[in-house]
């Protein structure tokens, strides 16, 4: 029997089968476990939930005499009872990215906790909380709805030391808005934001030292990351019910349409579309971002490259939707305008993918600084338009980061 209770019914030895609630109130990334710890109760007690779900098969009932807020015979019926308590609380009209930045910088924060988590929890051999990561995910997808460009710049803001859990915590943001911009159902939404979460979760199990290696790689340390796709698919294929699209983007998010990729060199329409999408955000992600051998790329210098790529490597009608979903000059990329000033992209528009709202600071005429200010290139009265991609290594503005989210290099 699975009961709904108030926290203050719950008592140590009762398994904690889901909390009740937005999962960013949430005092632990995953549920699915037996209270053991009195210190567990009081972190439950001090936090905003009010109601948990438990399941009395596996812990301890309430006590006799006591009465639970909701009962349910089967997981179906608690899913229905959270989805319909979540959807009566979620907030997805849409905002401009200044709004949306705070919000999207605690998902961002705690998200990376999460993955931090899960990654230990496979190291240890233990089975994956897909239950808890599909939370994380649904409040990714929400902030990707209220600003696509919030969350996703924002992941992007990693150091080579937080790497692997920072690229997870983005592709799933990308692969969500890619997801949208294919017309894909909220099933299939929410499951390919749950397949980039966990598409690297092999390298949890990848020696550090190859897997943060400062130089090339050898043939050999090569070899062992290619390993990735396939320890993370038999990571999976041990926990309960797993998405089948998460398993079909955790092994083939490598694959090209040439059929050079690995592992197993499949070519275009021998692989999932899913994977194909996944192979797409996940390059993106790896070349806007430092890595210990590199530093990351313009976004809208990637996108150019990527495009070079795309024959061979990646579905064209994939590419060009994950282009719309990005922009032509996405979140952080470094423009000059006609003007000669130089700017930052702040925001997409809806007019056109040419005409994003751009942060200008620098005259290339007077060779200052100038006031910053916002130009939303889309208005009618605007006569300034984007001439030139200007390379940030070129100029080295020590605040670039800043000026376009508000916060510094790595906020994390």
């Amino acid at each position: 029997m699975l009961k709904r209770i108030a926290v203050d019914q719950l008592t140590l030895g009762m398994h904690l089968k889901e909390f009740c609630g937005s999962w960013m109130d949430h005092p632990f990334w995953r549920t699915g476990f037996v209270l053991l710890d009195a210190k567990d109760l009081q972190i439950i007690h001090a936090s905003s939930i009010k109601e948990v779900w438990i399941d009395c098969a596996k812990g301890l009932d309430i006590a006799g005499g006591e009465s639970a807020v909701l009962e349910a015979e089967s997981e179906q019926q608690v899913e229905i009872d959270r989805r319909n308590v979540a959807d009566s609380t979620r907030q997805v009209t849409p905002v401009v990215a200044s709004k949306e930045m705070a919000r999207a910088t605690k998902i961002v924060r705690q998200s990376k906790q999460a993955v931090m988590s899960m990654f230990e929890e496979a190291r240890m051999g233990n089975a994956v909380d897909v239950g808890g990561a599909k939370l994380l995910v649904e409040e990714i997808s929400d902030s990707v709805s209220r600003n696509p460009g919030a969350l996703i710049s924002l992941a992007r803001l990693k150091t080579a030391d937080d790497y692997t859990y920072m690229h997870s915590v983005a592709v799933c943001a990308m692969m969500v808005a890619l997801a949208k911009q294919l017309g894909l159902d909220e099933a299939q939404v929410r499951s390919a934001g749950l397949a980039g979460l966990l598409h690297d979760l092999g390298k949890a199990v990848m020696p550090i030292e190859v897997l943060n290696k400062p130089g090339k790689l050898t043939e050999e340390e090569f070899s062992i990351i290619k390993s990735h796709p396939v320890e993370g698919h038999k990571m999976l294929l041990g926990g309960v019910d797993v998405d089948p699209i998460v398993l079909d983007v955790c092994l083939y998010h490598h694959e090209k349409t040439d059929g050079t990729g690995y592992p197993e060199g499949l070519k275009g329409p021998e692989i999932s579309l899913f994977a194909k999408m996944g192979a797409v955000c996940d390059v993106y992600d790896a070349i806007t971002s430092n890595r210990p051998y590199k530093a990351g790329w313009d976004p809208a210098e990637s996108l150019r490259k990527m495009a070079e790529w795309a024959t061979g490597h990646f579905d064209p009608q994939v590419f060009q939707a994950f282009v719309k979903s990005m922009g032509i000059y996405p979140v952080g990329s470094l423009v000059q305008l006609t003007s000669g000033r130089i700017g930052v992209v702040v925001e997409q528009t809806s007019k056109s993918l040419t005409t994003p709202s751009v942060k200008v600071f620098f005259s290339t005429k007077s060779n200052l600084r100038i006031l910053p200010q916002i130009i939303d290139l889309s208005r009618p009265e605007n006569k300034e338009k984007i001439v030139s991609r200007e390379d940030p290594a070129k100029w080295r503005f020590p605040d670039l980061h800043e000026l376009w989210s508000g916060l510094p290099q790595s906020p994390w």
